[in-house]
């Protein structure tokens, strides 16, 4: 990979990793008023939701910039499976499979949050996805350190 591509691509995805330090601020402010009230579940399953969906976009440029566009209606699954493969000489693994296993988990939540139109969020599988996140907030950031050095021209 030549510099000017390394840079841009780096470029794109702190942009996105900035939003996501922006959502897990919002995650940290909420929880320490997090109940089991209608409008606290809410607010918590909105910023999760949120969450995923800017991993994915930094997913859907790691995509865009190596490989052809996913397609079809397992994207959001077969986009977030891709990434912790590594592509010979294309790429190295954009996330580790312990990385994977946490967005495998968001990613489950946010189709259903976002088709739950009558649902009520339960406030311990919350609970445990808030603790998913934090987990997730150190491994994703070793893994996406490890993917820009295995990049570096």
């Amino acid at each position: 990979m030549d510099e000017a591509k390394y840079v841009l691509l780096k470029a794109e995805v702190e942009d996105l990793c900035g939003q996501i330090d922006q959502i897990y601020a919002r995650i940290e402010e909420r929880h320490s008023e997090f109940g089991n009230r209608t409008e606290s579940l809410d607010s918590m399953g909105y910023q999760l939701h949120n969450l995923y969906c800017v991993f994915e976009q930094v997913f859907e440029t790691v995509a865009q910039f190596f490989e052809n566009n996913i397609a079809g209606e397992r994207y959001h699954t077969d986009l977030l499976r891709r990434m912790r493969l590594t592509i010979e000489g294309i790429r190295p693994a954009c996330i580790s499979e312990e990385a994977f296993t946490f967005l495998d988990e968001l990613r489950r939540f946010r189709h259903f949050f976002r088709h739950a139109y009558l649902s009520e969020l339960d406030f311990d599988k919350l609970a445990h996805l808030v603790e998913v996140a934090k987990k997730l907030q150190v491994i994703f950031e070793r893994d996406r350190q490890e993917f820009f050095e295995k990049l570096k021209p």
